[in-house]
């Protein structure tokens, strides 16, 4: 037992995934049951970025003391009971500093941005905080990672839809995600067959197809396009054309990541970039819709699941791997064991180095998993493929 730990904190950043919840809950009647006190952290590193220790009204703001009542029923919803940002503190822009901060104190970097790390690491031992827990994706994860290289110990809990956090095999919100997309591709089968359509369905996927080729699997979609591999806009419509006419129903399915795009353009993109440097992603569906009807003159359907995704409670897998995940992390910080992050690989439960998510987003293997010709999931002799690919 580590005897330096009184109190640790949680907090969750980026989008939220069902099963957020789960860990909140399972790392605070672990951490109680041991006698150390757990608080947690609203909105993020912006909580601690904003958070003023010395005034009651500030830590009330942000800091919640959880406590066996408090967190009794929450992993029955999905969300994050502690709310999220997208703020990163070793690139604050001059706009985004808090109002109590100098800025003279905090020099700008080439970019225009403040590096509040220090910050960071005096709010959270004003508070009492000897270490934390941290559940985000790469960009969250990432700077939990310079915050334990930076002296203040640190666990990761990897999320994301897109299953594409580094040094794990699955990450929290992948299977829920897979599992409401098969069921609304699924259901957008009657409206399609019955206007003779080809459906066009948009699912979250900024750089890992992932999510899409399990739902296009699942769902038996015609063709499905991943965010690694540029498409021909022609060959896929004709592909589809065929696919329609072969259809008892006189319907296609065309299932495709938010990041995919076509061979000699990018991905589409929208508004300002955000603290980790990116930009709202989202319209492919509607613009591929628009250009397979322009070129084989067939009607479109166009509908982006988006949130609905992420919405709602964990499925079964996400509430196991969240529960467990949790159990791992809060080991991790009494066994004395920092900078790492909980993970699956090969089916097992194990640990990685935090410092692995700052390699960058894990790919899709397309050479193994997918055809880039046809547009379609392919898979291998399965003996020996893991369950999650």
């Amino acid at each position: 037992m580590n005897q330096s730990l009184k109190r640790i904190g949680i907090l969750t950043g980026g989008g939220d995934v069902p099963g957020l919840n789960s860990v909140i809950k399972t790392a605070a009647n672990r951490a109680l049951a041991d006698g150390i006190d757990v608080l947690g952290i609203r909105r993020g590193w912006r909580g601690l970025v904003e958070v003023r220790p010395d005034d009651p009204a500030s830590v009330a703001e942000v800091i919640l003391p959880l406590t066996a009542d408090r967190v009794r029923t929450v992993d029955r919803t999905g969300g994050t009971m502690l709310h999220s940002s997208r703020v990163n503190p070793v690139a604050v822009s001059t706009r985004d500093l808090p109002p109590h901060l100098d800025a003279a104190d905090y020099p700008q970097d080439a970019g225009g941005n403040s590096d509040l790390t220090g910050l960071v690491r005096r709010n959270l031992a004003a508070l009492g905080i000897d270490a934390l827990v941290v559940t985000g994706g790469d960009d969250t994860l990432g700077y939990a990672a310079r915050l334990d290289q930076a002296g203040f110990p640190t666990v990761g809990i990897p999320k994301t839809m897109d299953n594409d956090v580094m040094g794990t095999d699955y990450c929290i919100g992948f299977s829920t995600a897979v599992t409401r997309s098969v069921d609304m591709i699924t259901d957008l089968r009657t409206p399609a067959g019955s206007h003779e359509r080809i459906a066009v369905i948009e699912l979250f996927g900024r750089n890992s197809g992932a999510t899409a080729l399990y739902a296009g699997y699942l769902s038996g979609a015609d063709r499905v396009l991943v965010a690694e591999v540029p498409f021909d806009l022609d060959r896929l419509g004709e592909q589809l054309a065929r696919d329609q006419d072969r259809s008892p129903s006189s319907y296609a399915i065309l299932v495709l990541s938010e990041g995919s795009h076509a061979e000699g353009g990018g991905a589409h993109e929208s508004g300002e970039a955000d603290a980790y440097g990116h930009r709202k992603l989202g319209g492919v569906g509607d613009w591929v819709g628009a250009e397979l009807k322009a070129r084989t003159g067939r009607a479109t359907l166009v509908q982006r699941l988006a949130y609905l995704m992420r919405s709602g409670r964990p499925d079964s897998v996400d509430r196991m791997v969240a529960t467990n995940f949790a159990h791992l992390a809060y080991e991790g910080l009494r066994d004395g064991n920092s900078g790492i992050m909980t993970a699956i690989r090969n089916g097992l439960y194990a640990t990685s180095p935090l410092a692995d998510v700052m390699l960058g987003a894990r790919k899709l293997d397309v050479a193994r998993y997918y055809d880039a010709q046809e547009y379609r999931p392919k898979l291998p002799h399965l003996a020996g493929i893991p369950l999650f690919l």
